[in-house]
């Protein structure tokens, strides 16, 4: 799909006295006979916005179907939902007088390599942790200034998926930015299998000496007490390491640096296959979630074609990056044998529950298998398996779970246009605002609540409607938010967005 500039919104605050406000805004408004529409403008492009009692829309059938009704509310765009009067600026925009406040929204044409370069100056800024990349906690609500970046379960995987973003940026671009930007992630993620006590076993985090302590998990001092990093690692974070090690191994051209993820996937590799298929934690136990063996995947159905398509697809890396052959008769045993190629088609019928969390720990493996994998017989079973999560999975509009698709099914029945939608529509800002939906007549309700009891919509709500989320969240739970007290790294953009421009699924920039 070739690429177009697109209108971004932009928010700006105004106390009710700045003295730079158009002195017509601050008139009362004109009564309007619709109950709960309390002001109205026409913008310079045609379009009309209303305010209302509960925030904001905008009307423009002259644009596409799904942008013709947009809803502007919560923290993210307005001082407060209660909007006493509107005054439309001069270039497609609306100044927004509240209770509280005021709040002037621009529409700015921007392209999706812009805004990319937005979104990486954000991480550089406030979310580099020594190369890990990490969310924040904002003390002051909505001000990014007062951030500060904590450690979290999966910084590996968070990682791992910014890292392999600015591979393939660099793989597009060989911009010398991109290059530094993936040495550095790479190298902390390789560092994550060093500070830990034992060599092939990854921590889950670290921080280092003087750093506010953390609160939960189990964590231990190295041994020269620098260092207090976090253990019992789960499937999560081996799902990030072999993601990025492949990636970054065929597309940075460092040579030392591909010496050392081979070196490093060998270790990891051969610590799960030497365990029984096993991630086995210091002391001598397997972790909560670090389980690939056959037994025990019998014995837990809903995790046997998620699990089995992991383990596949770190031998498979492994093989590739290290030239063992070793870990392709391990892979082919474990496929055959044991029954992984038959399991990973049978996802639907195994699985309880749907678990968007899932998703990503299969998608990104997916990834890597058809990257590799070369035997016409397991390209069928991948093929057949990637399907099945696909059932569920197309009616996210999700960007980067269409291109990994696309790269099984290159013919498939894929929405290209609805995943760029999806980029074009992620909110400029990261702050995790609370935002609330379920009170919109426009919404369709799914008959059940999901697996945290959250009532859930059948409506996909474009993305700078809902909360700001990772691709492990359910996008149909369209209530939530944490008061603008977080800000995410926003790498969910960048990772689709170079996927796709790299693999040429997207072009015109």
């Amino acid at each position: 799909m070739r690429l177009l500039a697109y209108p971004q919104k932009v928010r700006t605050f105004y106390k009710l006295d700045d003295t730079n406000l158009p002195a017509a805004l601050l008139t009362n408004a004109v009564a309007l006979p619709g109950a709960g529409v309390t002001a109205a403008a026409r913008a310079t492009d045609g379009a009309i916005w209303l305010g209302t009692t509960q925030g904001l829309m905008r009307l423009d059938f002259s644009a596409p179907e799904r942008d013709q009704r947009q809803y502007l509310a919560g923290r993210r765009y307005l001082p407060d939902d209660e909007v006493r009067s509107l005054l439309a600026d001069a270039n497609r925009g609306v100044w927004a007088r509240t209770s509280t406040g005021v709040s002037h929204i621009e529409f700015k044409p921007m392209t999706l390599a812009r805004k990319a370069d937005l979104f990486e100056k954000r991480i550089r800024a406030r979310h580099d942790r020594y190369g890990l990349v990490a969310s924040s906690h904002v003390a002051v609500s909505g001000d990014p200034s007062s951030n500060r970046m904590h450690d979290t379960d999966n910084d590996g995987l968070w990682t791992a998926i910014y890292a392999a973003a600015e591979c393939f940026r660099y793989g597009v671009t060989k911009s010398p930015e991109a290059l530094a930007n993936a040495r550095k992630s790479v190298e902390a993620i390789l560092f994550l299998e060093e500070v830990a006590g034992r060599r092939g076993f990854p921590a889950r985090s670290y921080i280092r000496k003087g750093d506010p302590m953390p609160h939960g998990g189990e964590w231990h001092w190295t041994a020269d007490e620098q260092y207090y990093w976090k253990g019992d690692t789960s499937s999560d974070e081996i799902v990030g390491h072999f993601f990025i090690f492949g990636i970054a191994y065929d597309l940075l051209p460092d040579a030392d640096l591909k010496k050392r993820i081979a070196e490093t996937s060998r270790r990891v590799m051969d610590h799960i296959i030497s365990h029984g298929y096993y991630l086995v934690d210091l002391d001598g136990k397997p972790t909560l979630w670090g389980f690939w063996a056959p037994e025990r995947l019998k014995n837990e159905p809903d995790e046997r074609a998620l699990n089995s398509v992991q383990l596949l697809s770190f031998l498979k890396t492994t093989a590739h990056i290290t030239g063992d052959v070793r870990y392709e008769a391990e892979c082919t045993k474990l496929a055959w044998d044991f029954k992984y190629a038959d399991w990973i088609t049978r996802l639907n019928e195994f699985r309880q529950e749907l678990n968007y969390s899932d998703e990503e720990l299969a998608l990104l493996p997916y990834y890597s298998v058809f990257q590799y994998e070369k035997d016409p017989a397991l390209l069928k079973a991948y093929r057949n398996g990637i399907g099945e999560w696909w059932k569920n999975i197309q009616r996210e509009a999700n960007p980067l779970w269409t291109f990994i698709y696309l790269t099984a099914e290159p013919e498939g029945p894929v929405d290209v246009e609805s995943a760029v939608w999806t980029l074009y529509r992620m909110p400029m800002e990261t702050i995790d605002w609370t935002v609330r939906n379920s009170h919109r007549p426009d919404i369709q309700w799914a008959s059940a609540p999901d697996r945290f009891r959250q009532r859930e919509a059948l409506t996909l709500l474009p993305p700078d409607e809902r909360r700001v989320m990772k691709w492990n969240s359910n996008p149909f739970v369209i209530d939530g938010g944490g008061g603008g007290h977080a800000e995410d790294d926003g790498a969910a953009f960048l990772l689709p967005y170079w996927m796709g421009r790299y693999h040429k699924f997207i072009v015109g920039e």
